[in-house]
């Protein structure tokens, strides 16, 4: 849709500006891509992504993935120091980058277990200055996945959030039901395969709960989602439970609205693009692809390699000559670049096909 969201700015958007986005995407199916990142090679190749094909992106980060870009895993500090660090420094270097790109970026935080909200209380506690002395937080939007939590539970811990996100413009995410799989830490490959599939009572429940606080939420439903790539009939999606929620939600609360509630769809990688298209219909706003990423950006590197080999196994020596330099070749920035390029092709293959194009008229 040409010049749909022209109104947006470049930069980390606010949270209550999603509203108004993702009113307008739903009405055009159209949903936005979410990508997790543990550096900065792959934010820059995102946001070029973003830039060639004029589009709003959405970047994330894990506990983990935090933890990774400041320390890579090098054990001399604290984990939840690490990750309160990571993401502050990554959210500053994304609130730059996005102006140098002039791409306007939804900066999130993905899946904080309760055993980590520690790391959203930090993020909190640092933003409280950012956002008086700047006029807006760090954060568009942070996600609480208190999944493994019983229904009370995580609506407790959630509406306690929302309200505090509320004074600072920031948007919540929450996961009801399980997205399978493991990802970043977070294991749910043996959990029941009944979890893997919400029921729609509990997302009117919800959602009838959240919007008494603000209607600044998103809530990722599982209707089978599960994180990673496998093979074909592994995992069967069943899209319908989203139209199911927003047929309560819309009869309940007489809305005449066509769908409502802003829906995630997790685990989107290796997804028909069918399926993928049918969700969309029903509301789904934000689809994380974080596993095929991963795989073009070391797929650009592979066939670097490969194209490269002999060149790549010493210093000197190559076909050329026993004693001529490959310091051209095993550059980092040669091979990184590669791998950048990769994930840059597959973004806007996806963008493409999900016609996300062009949303933007700069």
């Amino acid at each position: 849709m040409k010049n749909l969201l022209n109104f947006v700015k470049p930069g980390v958007l606010s949270g209550n500006k999603l509203k108004k986005i993702f009113f307008l995407i739903k009405k055009y199916n159209i949903s936005l891509i979410a990508i997790n990142c543990v550096d900065t090679n792959t934010i820059n190749s995102i946001l070029e992504s973003a830039r060639i094909n004029k589009t709003i992106i959405v970047i994330q980060f894990s506990y983990s993935g935090s933890c990774f870009f400041i320390n890579s895993n090098f054990n001399k500090f604290s984990t939840l120091k690490c990750s309160i660090i990571g993401s502050i420094s990554a959210a500053k270097y994304i609130h730059e980058a996005s102006l140098f790109y002039r791409v306007p970026v939804i900066l999130h935080t993905d899946h904080c277990t309760k055993d980590n909200l520690k790391w959203i209380d930090g993020l909190l506690e640092y933003n409280e200055n950012y956002y008086y002395n700047y006029g807006k937080s760090l954060f568009t939007s942070h996600m609480i996945d208190l999944s493994n939590c019983s229904l009370k539970e995580n609506l407790d811990i959630s509406c306690y959030y929302l309200n505090k996100f509320s004074k600072f413009n920031i948007s919540l995410e929450i996961e009801l039901g399980c997205t399978g799989g493991e990802e970043d830490g977070i294991d749910n490959s043996k959990i029941s395969i009944n979890r893997l599939y919400t029921n729609p009572k509990d997302i009117l429940y919800t959602y009838n709960k959240l919007i008494k606080i603000s209607n600044n939420f998103l809530i990722a439903a599982s209707f089978g989602n599960t994180h990673g790539v496998y093979k074909p009939g592994n995992v069967v999606l069943c899209p319908k439970i989203l139209y199911n929620a927003q047929k309560l939600i819309k009869n309940s609360n007489f809305i005449n609205e066509k769908n409502p509630l802003n829906f995630v769809f997790h685990g989107g990688s290796g997804t028909d693009f069918k399926i993928i298209k049918e969700s969309i219909k029903y509301g789904v706003v934000k689809i994380n692809l974080d596993t095929d990423i991963q795989w073009n950006y070391w797929l650009g590197i592979l066939n670097y390699y490969k194209n490269n080999k002999y060149y790549l196994q010493s210093q000197l020596g190559n076909p050329n000559g026993i004693y001529d330099p490959n310091k051209k070749f095993y550059d980092s920035r040669v091979w990184i670049n590669k791998g950048q390029i990769n994930v840059i092709k597959y973004i806007s293959n996806i963008l493409n096909i999900l016609n996300c194009k062009d949303l933007l008229n700069y």
